[in-house]
């Protein structure tokens, strides 16, 4: 199991609803026999738009749900099992849609370092942890500051130094971006894939916004509970009207690029970005001109 950060194996979760008695009388399936692999080091994006299941998985990966049926494992450890259960939140570290719920410091650097106060790390080391991982999310000229100061993102990259603060292996963002503007999503987007290239830290984004897992290593795509779609980012985005049958939305510079593609033009699958798609226009134009010299 050691060889991935994550493997789930048909897992389901179900919601049951109860009336006023507690007597259940419905059941919502959330997971519907799930499979995911993971990788140790890998940036790995879930997509889904509102009720895909992807915020209860990100609950399951914690441990703040526990399966219905099938298994989950993380880092190894079955999340089923109780006595694995603070192994597995001390490496694996949540962030949250509103900083506000993970900021409770009334000072930058104390919110930081409640995390690695709580699991008894020594004072110089709590410290050293505050100040490394604050210059890890450029937050570390803000470290007297108080929270309620910051701009959105500020305080997002402040919560983000307070998981990271912790040492986990893996880092679980449950649309992280979803509050932001669009500088505030910039600022924690380039946070994490930092995390991810210089510390190796494991990340799992879950988002609904396509633009944002252009850079993964690999996305799985929720509908319903089910995993319906899974690849590197390429490979999801030359399937726009799989997407789109998902009621997912694809980046403009992606659908610019399927449209003209059915308009006849030459153009690659899977166009992920506005530099791509000049290029591939200017490669059609180039080779556009040698056909026209030929002819002449």
């Amino acid at each position: 199991m050691t060889s991935l950060m994550v493997k789930a194996r048909q897992l389901v979760h179900e919601y049951i609803r109860r009336d006023e008695e507690g007597n259940p009388i419905a059941t919502h399936t959330a997971l519907d026999h799930v499979d995911i692999d993971i990788k140790p080091g890998s940036f790995v994006a879930i997509l889904g738009h509102n009720g895909s299941g992807k915020s209860t998985l990100a609950k399951h990966l914690n441990v703040l749900l526990n399966p219905t049926e099938g298994t989950l494992w993380v880092d190894g450890k079955d999340t089923s099992d109780a006595d694995n259960l603070w192994k597995i939140r001390q490496n694996t570290g949540m962030v949250f849609q509103n900083p506000d719920n993970q900021i409770i410091g009334s000072i930058v650097e104390e919110d930081v370092g409640f995390g690695p106060e709580n699991i008894g790390v020594p004072t110089d080391e709590i410290w050293q942890r505050v100040e490394d991982s604050l210059k890890a999310v450029g937050m570390l000229k803000y470290r007297s500051h108080s929270p309620n100061k910051l701009s959105g993102g500020q305080k997002q990259r402040v919560a983000i130094a307070g998981v990271v603060a912790m040492q986990p292996k893996c880092i679980v963002l449950d649309e992280p971006t979803a509050m932001l503007d669009p500088n505030g999503r910039k600022e924690v987007l380039k946070t994490v894939h930092e995390l991810n290239k210089k510390k190796g830290v494991t990340i799992i984004l879950i988002t609904h916004y396509m633009e944002e897992v252009t850079d993964a290593d690999y996305v799985y795509v929720m509908d319903s509970g089910a995993v319906v779609m899974q690849g590197t980012p390429r490979e999801i985005f030359s399937r726009v009207d799989s997407l789109k049958a998902h009621r997912m939305d694809v980046p403009q510079i992606t659908l610019l690029a399927h449209e003209l593609k059915k308009a006849g033009l030459d153009l690659p699958d899977g166009i992920l970005t506005r530099e791509e798609l000049i290029e591939a226009l200017e490669k059609l134009n180039e080779s556009f001109k040698g056909r026209n010299t030929l002819c002449q």
